[in-house]
């Protein structure tokens, strides 16, 4: 991840320079990469790979270095000024999308069947990306999609609005828990100032509402694209009427749609009830553990003979 300057030496990433401090910190702690990695926990080969510049970490990982090296913060402050966008890779079907999102001025999005990735919170991005990869190709593609929200959940981030089809609610990814917590992030994020939540309800059947997820781009030298999706890639369309049709038919769906504070009020409801569904499977798991642990102990050998007691004759 390095490349030449002008003069022909090797300029170091932002990633790069991210791992040289993190590597100076842990060197003067006296710490080998083996032994930081058990203690933030993790494994050493992602210490060694953030060192290189090869991985890139997330802001939980620069926050438990700075406390387990005594740093100051040195390490949190420098992870929110690097621009980690350029260091991490999409994979090639979505690549130029994910250069759109780098540089659009206002982005539109209508979404079915799961949260948009600009919208997922990290637990179900893992638990959806989980399906598709495993291992570290899994947490690549992670730390791919957490990368270009950051631009996003800036200050100064731009406009963004989401129309998000109430299937995208209900459809469990991972686990009630994983579900809740994506919830709360949807409402967290809809304080934003630059970004906007609605929620097209199932019950209005009369909507007219695409077959298909959608986002209308606008970039600053004034191209517009309407990109979609199939199976295993990304379809963009820069034709001028086929982006004043779908823009036709988003402005409906926005109309149509809850508005924003209805919108935040209907997340918070089903967010209350993946919330009971999670407490309620722990409660059962421990009811289900302490059933197990009787029935064991009632299959568990006697530890004296049983004597017969005679029984008094008629």
């Amino acid at each position: 991840m390095s490349r030449r300057n002008a003069t022909g030496g090797t300029a170091a990433t932002t990633a790069g320079v991210f791992g040289e401090v993190l590597r100076h910190y842990r060197e003067a702690a006296d710490l080998t990469q083996e032994a930081l990695a058990r203690q933030i926990p993790c494994d050493r080969s992602h210490v060694a790979r953030v060192e290189a510049g090869t991985r890139v970490p997330q802001d939980t990982f620069a926050k438990t270095c700075d406390e387990l090296l005594g740093t100051g913060g040195v390490l949190l402050r420098l992870w929110g000024r690097i621009d980690w966008y350029p260091e991490v890779e999409h994979p090639d079907w979505f690549e130029r999308r994910a250069q759109m999102d780098a540089r659009a001025l206002i982005l539109h999005e209508y979404q079915i069947g799961v949260v948009p990735g600009l919208l997922q919170a990290p637990g179900y991005a893992r638990a959806l990306l989980s399906q598709i990869a495993s291992g570290d190709e899994a947490e690549e593609r992670v730390r791919a999609r957490l990368s270009r929200q950051q631009r996003f959940l800036a200050p100064d981030g731009p406009p963004y609005v989401a129309v998000l089809d109430e299937s995208c609610l209900h459809t469990v990814v991972g686990s009630p828990a994983i579900m809740r917590d994506q919830h709360a992030h949807l409402l967290t994020l809809a304080e934003q100032p630059n970004i906007v939540i609605q929620v097209a309800p199932a019950a209005r059947a009369e909507m007219v509402r695409p077959t298909t997820s959608m986002s209308l781009i606008t970039l600053p030298n004034g191209e517009l694209w309407v990109y979609s999706e199939s199976l295993s890639q990304g379809h963009l369309n820069n034709d001028p009427l086929s982006f004043a049709r779908h823009s036709q038919t988003y402005d409906g769906l926005r109309a149509d749609a809850l508005s924003a504070l209805e919108s935040a009020a209907l997340i918070s409801e089903l967010m209350e009830g993946f919330d009971r569904d999670a407490t309620g499977r722990t409660e059962r798991g421990h009811v289900d553990q302490e059933q197990l642990q009787r029935q064991r102990r009632r299959q568990l050998p006697r530890s004296r003979p049983r004597i017969p007691r005679p029984r008094p004759r008629a």
